[in-house]
């Protein structure tokens, strides 16, 4: 039986030290922007539909890019701290992916760095090929690479026993597994998507709490950042994210 699950406290930091964080400047300064950067060039015109929205950084990076946005999100406290941010340009629909019932199809639809945290992907990417994708839409998937270098050497230093293991401040989190290229494209196309286009977002070889403390010095510029998003595209399994960019399906 799966144990009834508290979104709001899935958000809630770690309180120890600072390598045990959830949420790191690197994500929002860093890797946010290249994920926008990686999305350009397949976003289709018209509605966009944002599933889990966290606290609304990510959808405020979504706005330039639809009027028409819609965001689902399981935490009441989340939904809360995102309107302060963004008022009433979204739209906010409290629920659970497995359960919620939306209007409409979407041209658009966003899911990044969640699939990982669901206790069945399966089963909710198969709600976007079958109820929630248009026709001609398009849908853009991220997670957390297993295979990152910076997990790759997190195990050889014995800090975590594999690099699709689940950490324990990752499991505090919501984390149900670790997904690699070949898994999370095997969910998709188990799902019914059509898997038209695989990348990497940022070549990464430090941990989040190291990257912070560097982006604070001058040590990092502008061009090392372009340098590693680049590098990214040349080797997606040693990025910090792996990106699908999937159509609809046959609907089964």
């Amino acid at each position: 039986m799966t144990t009834r699950r508290n979104y709001d406290d899935e958000l809630n930091d770690s309180e120890n030290a600072e390598n045990e964080k959830y949420a790191y400047s690197f994500d929002f300064d860093v890797l946010h922007p290249y994920m926008i950067k990686s999305f350009e060039p397949f976003f289709n015109k018209g509605s966009l539909l944002e599933l889990g929205s966290y606290k609304g950084h990510f959808t405020k990076r979504l706005l330039p890019y639809s009027d028409d946005v819609t965001c689902v999100e399981a935490s009441n406290l989340a939904i809360e701290d995102a309107t302060k941010e963004l008022g009433d340009k979204v739209i906010f629909v409290n629920g659970l992916f497995e359960k919620v019932a939306l209007p409409k199809r979407y041209a658009n639809i966003v899911l990044t760095h969640v699939l990982e945290h669901l206790d069945d992907p399966v089963l909710v990417l198969k709600r976007i090929n079958d109820e929630w994708l248009a026709e001609n839409g398009r849908f853009f998937l991220v997670c957390p690479n297993a295979n990152a270098p910076s997990r790759q050497i997190a195990v050889k230093m014995g800090l975590i026993t594999h690099n699709s293991a689940v950490t324990p401040a990752e499991a505090a989190h919501g984390h149900r597994c670790t997904y690699t290229l070949d898994t999370m494209e095997r969910d998709a196309v188990a799902a019914g998507l059509k898997v038209v286009h695989r990348s990497g977002i940022f070549f990464k070889a430090l941990a989040n709490f190291q990257w912070d403390r560097l982006l604070q010095t001058d040590i990092i510029s502008k061009e090392y950042l372009e340098g590693c998003y680049k590098l990214g595209q040349q080797y997606p399994d040693l990025c910090s994210s792996i990106f699908l960019m999937c159509e609809r399906g046959d609907i089964r």
